[in-house]
């Protein structure tokens, strides 16, 4: 059975095809905006569950995951640079320490909730599919004024979480991560699947 991933992120279906998951794919336009107070990983947490919700309650005979990832430096959420300035502020913010990387993950599917699928109230949203988040913490090295620069002017930045992929071009100035990899990238492969088959997805 194929997994509905609710994204259109292109590294995160590239993470679950690496993986031998067969995957279909259907985005989904959810503002990812915290709300007041919010902790990071509830943040995450909670966009994971309504995305995966949004399309789950059009196909709810099918496996349907929702993710969403963060970067986390002292307290504050970093999702994707709205512009290049935003971009610079936020690799400022990152050079010479340490972050987390936090992705949640929502998993929905068949007989998620008894009949509550055929519901469409926030109560149901909040009490279907298995949700969790992956943590890993990533070491950046310094970063010059002209690294900044020079690494915004790619454009890799700009439609990444915190305004780096580690995966890309940013690998270099990134000497060591505790925790999974993958998750760094944009999903944490090894929770998916083991959530996926602990439901019989698999």
């Amino acid at each position: 059975m194929a997994l509905v991933l609710a994204s259109a992120s292109p590294r995160r279906q590239e993470l679950l095809r690496s993986a031998g998951i067969a995957i279909t794919v259907q985005p989904t336009n959810i503002p990812e905006v915290p709300l007041d107070g919010e902790a990071p990983k509830t943040f995450a947490e909670r966009l994971a569950r309504e995305k995966a919700w949004a399309i789950f309650k059009q196909r709810p005979n099918e496996f349907v995951l929702g993710a969403d990832t963060i970067v986390v430096v002292d307290k504050q959420i970093l999702g994707k640079p709205k512009d290049p300035a935003d971009a610079a502020r936020m690799l400022r913010l990152l050079s010479g320490r340490s972050h987390q990387v936090i992705t949640g993950v929502c998993l929905m599917g068949p007989g998620s909730g008894g009949n509550s699928a055929e519901n469409r109230g926030a109560k149901a949203e909040t009490s279907l599919g298995d949700v969790r988040s992956e943590t890993t913490i990533v070491h950046v090295n310094p970063l010059s004024e002209e690294d900044i620069r020079a690494y915004i002017a790619t454009g890799e930045p700009m439609d990444k979480a915190g305004a780096y992929a580690i995966q890309g071009m940013a690998s270099r100035w990134i000497p060591r991560i505790e925790g999974d990899y993958a998750n760094v990238v944009g999903l944490p492969i090894a929770l998916v699947y083991r959530m996926w088959t602990e439901r019989g997805g698999v």
